[in-house]
């Protein structure tokens, strides 16, 4: 089966194979999401404060914007923990949109 995320911001697509890579342990990439929701300012999207995972996946793509996402080497540390920490191995994250669809 396929393993791919793919990523629209700020009107640009990026995407992101996995296949053939060690699938990250859902702590590690809890962990990577949030040290980039605070490093990257993130705020919760609902008024509430309430943060749900696919929730902080979304803003921390939209934060990061698409210069992080034309690194390489962060888009992958990204996919790898959007993957792992919303157990998914398809994911489309529209930043623009606010949305995340399996």
């Amino acid at each position: 089966m396929r393993s791919e995320v793919n990523v629209v911001v700020e009107g640009k697509d990026f995407s992101f194979s996995l296949e053939g890579k060690e699938p990250l342990d859902n702590e590690v990439a809890r962990k990577w999401l949030d040290v980039q929701f605070v490093a990257l300012e993130c705020e919760p999207l609902r008024a509430s404060g309430k943060l749900l995972l696919a929730d902080k996946v979304v803003v921390v793509a939209r934060e990061a914007g698409a210069a992080h996402f034309a690194d390489a080497a962060w888009g992958a540390a990204f996919a790898a923990a959007a993957s792992a920490a919303l157990g998914k191995k398809m994911l489309h994250v529209d930043a623009d949109a606010l949305s995340v669809t399996y």
